[in-house]
């Protein structure tokens, strides 16, 4: 069985992603490493984004697929656990993660169930064009469901915006605020100035913080991840929520 992973980055230092630590992980959990989105437009259409996942997709050559945004990480100790649970589903279309998300190193909250790994050699006719934000997995024009496929005991950790700083923050969240606005013609829960977008999103993490009540120590996080965890600084939003921790 051949397991190959995608991920797409485009100015990864600029935008304050953990990429070499992100590859790192992926190398390790993968026979095949793709990356993607190299070109990415600053201005974009929102079309673009399920457009290069479905270029990674189509580049990858593995039995099963795995797509990885760059804030996610799975933890050295399910490495085995991972590939016999892809050999035991190995006729299911999809698998279902759970994603648990960080915004500060020693709290998550599990926040959502994800399809992210797929069966190309069964099912090589997968587009991800679907869902609300047009890049969620689809068979025969129907979306693949999580609550449909088979879940395995194999959290996705997700350290969302964790490194960032509050302008890097503002830039990204209106930008692609302004490239949905432009598909849908509306702003959805974004904003098209760096401030009213980072307000609307602080909005949405102060009320999503009180939430994370699973608590973690920082030496239990994956091994690719932790130093840089620990390397925080105030400027960043994983140090303290932007003050939100110490509320």
């Amino acid at each position: 069985m051949k397991i190959s992973i995608f991920t797409s980055m485009t100015n990864p230092e600029e935008r304050m992603d953990p990429w070499k630590e992100s590859l790192s992980c992926y190398e390790d959990f993968s026979d095949e490493l793709i990356v993607v989105g190299e070109n990415w437009d600053y201005e974009f259409n929102w079309v673009k984004i399920g457009n290069v996942f479905q270029e990674g997709f189509s580049k990858c050559s593995g039995d099963w697929v795995i797509r990885m945004d760059l804030d996610y990480f799975f933890h050295e100790n399910d490495l085995n656990v991972l590939r016999e649970s892809l050999e035991k589903f190995k006729g299911s279309p999809a698998i279902t993660f759970s994603k648990h998300q960080f915004f500060t190193p020693d709290r998550y909250n599990l926040k959502s169930k994800i399809c992210i790994a797929f069966n190309k050699r069964l099912y090589p006719d997968i587009k991800l064009n679907g869902g609300g934000d047009l890049c969620q997995p689809t068979l025969n024009g129907v979306e693949i469901l999580p609550k449909n496929m088979p879940e395995i005991s194999v959290p996705i950790w997700n350290y969302d915006t964790v490194f960032r700083t509050k302008e890097v923050i503002s830039k990204d969240r209106a930008r692609f605020a302004r490239a949905y606005n432009r598909h849908f013609q509306d702003w959805g829960k974004g904003r098209g100035t760096p401030e009213e977008a980072f307000d609307a999103w602080f909005k949405m993490i102060k009320s999503r913080y009180k939430l994370h009540n699973k608590y973690i120590e920082i030496d239990e996080h994956p091994k690719y991840i932790k130093q840089k965890l620990k390397n925080l600084n105030p400027n960043q939003f994983g140090y303290n929520a932007f003050g939100l921790k110490k509320n």
